[in-house]
């Protein structure tokens, strides 16, 4: 997988390309925490629409343990654990579910997943307002 990484003022906006694994996602995932430690950035768009794969539920399940984890771990970075990450993905990719985006919030990472862009920056700007 790879990242295309657009630091706006105070949004990060990533775009995701290329096939699925959990290994990658992991990288790519801390590729974009660096990112927002490096751009102070307040708020994240990941557009990962084009990325193919079809994930299993335990992989989703690794994948959001791992996120929220490493969210944490990035405070010493300037990361907030307040940070909204709006994900926006499409079927099969996307969980109709939401089970990894149920298993980050549980572990305290401010996320959501949508299947357009256009509510992802509602809810993300919701979120800035109302400070998480």
């Amino acid at each position: 997988m790879e990242l295309e990484i657009y630091p706006e003022e105070s949004l990060l906006r990533v775009v995701a390309k290329g096939e699925f694994s959990l290994e990658e996602a992991k990288r790519t995932f801390l590729e974009m925490l660096e990112a927002v430690a490096l751009h102070k950035s307040k708020k994240v768009l990941l557009d990962g629409r084009t990325v193919l794969g079809d994930p299993k539920t335990m992989e989703r399940f690794y994948y959001g343990e791992f996120a929220a984890q490493s969210v944490s771990q990035y405070q010493a970075r300037g990361v907030s654990r307040g940070t909204p990450f709006a994900y926006v993905l499409l079927e099969p990719m996307l969980d109709p579910n939401r089970f990894g985006e149920t298993v980050a919030v549980n572990r305290g990472m401010v996320i959501k997943v949508f299947d357009n862009s256009a509510e992802a920056l509602v809810w993300l700007e919701a979120e800035i307002r109302e400070g998480g």
